[in-house]
């Protein structure tokens, strides 16, 4: 692995541990010259999946693009890192298991917004206004209703 810092071609591990179930493999690096160190995540590859947005176009899953959605639905809420990461971890495998190629980006956002509901509230209700993209107020408010008579 190579040094992001001094860009040396070889590291030494420190530290290896296994997150999420075994899925993901977190190593402590340290640079065999400059001596700083970093951290880097090994995850399974899986096969190539595409998404179908609304308007029929097609794009490669990204996984950093469904982490910024959910990062900015729970931007100032008291919501962990950790809890992101897992809740991504979890949409990413209720999509893996249909064992599609492509999937709709309104089942993506479904499980989304299924996951968000029972870790907060107020994330829910951001990313619903973003995903439902709410045409007025009332709209809004029938979301906000049907949570707090959920509840």
């Amino acid at each position: 692995m190579r040094c992001p810092f001094c860009h040396y071609p070889d590291t030494d591990v420190i530290d290896t541990r296994k997150l999420g179930d075994g899925e993901i493999i977190r190593r402590r690096r340290k640079c065999r010259t400059c001596g700083r160190r970093f951290t880097t995540y090994e995850r399974i590859e899986t096969v190539s999946l595409t998404v179908v947005k609304k308007d029929g176009a097609r794009e490669p899953y990204d996984r950093e693009k469904l982490m910024r959605g959910v990062r900015t639905a729970c931007y100032r809420r008291p919501v962990a890192a950790a809890q992101i990461e897992q809740l991504v971890n979890d949409v990413e495998s209720a999509i893996m298991a249909t064992d599609d190629q492509e999937i709709s980006s309104t089942a993506i956002g479904d499980e989304v917004m299924r996951h968000l509901r029972t870790l907060d509230e107020v994330a829910y209700i951001r990313f619903a206004s973003v995903y439902l993209s709410f045409a007025d107020i009332g709209k809004l408010r029938e979301a906000v209703d049907e949570l707090l008579d959920n509840s």
